[in-house]
């Protein structure tokens, strides 16, 4: 399974751009395998993503916003969710995933 990350590229909205680029570059460091989905160029993709937040994870009212957060099928969770993992050092878990052991120098 491979971390799906769904973005607007076209969103007017800095704070979205800058957590959309927050997710992106964290997983770039840490060299997390992932795809970027632009809802902004597919009717398809952002219908699947708001089909696929499950209902107590949407806001009261509108649309969720990117960035969204995905494994595979599977929801991990918005920038807000996101964020509190990276801040809990708790991301790998948050993501679906095994954390990574820090590889031991040989002596």
């Amino acid at each position: 399974m491979v971390i799906r990350v769904f973005i607007a590229s076209s969103s007017g909205f800095v704070a979205i751009k800058k957590k959309q680029q927050d997710v992106v570059r964290f997983l770039e460091a840490n060299k997390i395998e992932f795809e970027e989905v632009d809802i902004t160029m597919s009717e398809e993709q952002r219908q699947w993503m708001y089909k696929n937040i499950p209902p107590e994870k949407k806001p009261d009212q509108g649309n969720p916003m990117p960035p969204q957060i995905f494994n595979g099928d599977r929801y991990c969770g918005d920038y807000d969710s996101f964020f509190e993992s990276k801040e809990s050092n708790t991301v790998f878990s948050f993501l679906g995933l095994k954390a990574r052991l820090p590889s031991k120098a040989e002596p």
